[in-house]
């Protein structure tokens, strides 16, 4: 478990889909993510069985340290040792703990996870174009853009680009070193 001033990481459990399932039921969250579809219990549960038997991931809960309350879950991805590089993602399960910081917290556990845990040389996300608080909120933690896929999903009769961005160890212990992470 790690822990930041108001949230903490610790790995996901199989009661936490029930979290997953009503995020999976806001039509704004799954538009942010890009997410077509709603997953059933038993979707999330055969998800869980399949992630916890994946070598090269790590998935977190975030939860609120003041009261044990799940906020959303992070993962790090489709891990590359040989090469010393990941995928990450994060999603808040409720509009209701959009802009509190929270987000911003859980990525630089992440980060910390990634760098000096694993001990990875890259970290690296996609995003949406029309999720403006999440490339803010990346952008913030360190995150730079490096590429754009253009009209990479089409979603609410709309075309948005995919943003990649990434962040490398030594662009980590820069910030680390001047206490922004």
């Amino acid at each position: 478990m790690q822990e930041s001033r108001s949230v903490y990481v610790r790995p996901v459990k199989k009661e936490d889909m029930k979290s997953f399932y009503k995020a999976a039921q806001d039509e704004e969250i799954r538009y942010m993510t890009g997410t077509r579809h709603v997953f059933t219990m038993d979707q999330l549960y055969e998800h869980y069985e399949r992630i916890i038997q994946d070598e090269t991931r790590f998935d977190f809960a975030i939860c609120l340290r003041d009261n044990d309350e799940l906020l959303g879950d992070l993962s790090i991805v489709e891990i590359d040792r040989e090469n010393q590089k990941a995928g990450f993602r994060i999603a808040l399960h409720s509009r209701g703990h959009l802009n509190k910081g929270y987000g911003t917290e859980a990525v630089r556990l992440a980060l910390k996870f990634a760098f000096e845990t694993l001990k990875l040389n890259r970290l690296q996300l996609e995003v949406f174009s029309h999720n403006s608080r999440a490339l803010r909120a990346y952008e913030k933690a360190g995150f730079k853009r490096e590429g754009i896929i253009r009209q990479s999903l089409f979603l609410n009769n709309q075309y948005s680009d995919e943003i990649i961005m990434g962040m490398l160890k030594k662009e980590y212990e820069e910030l680390k070193k001047h206490d922004i992470i």
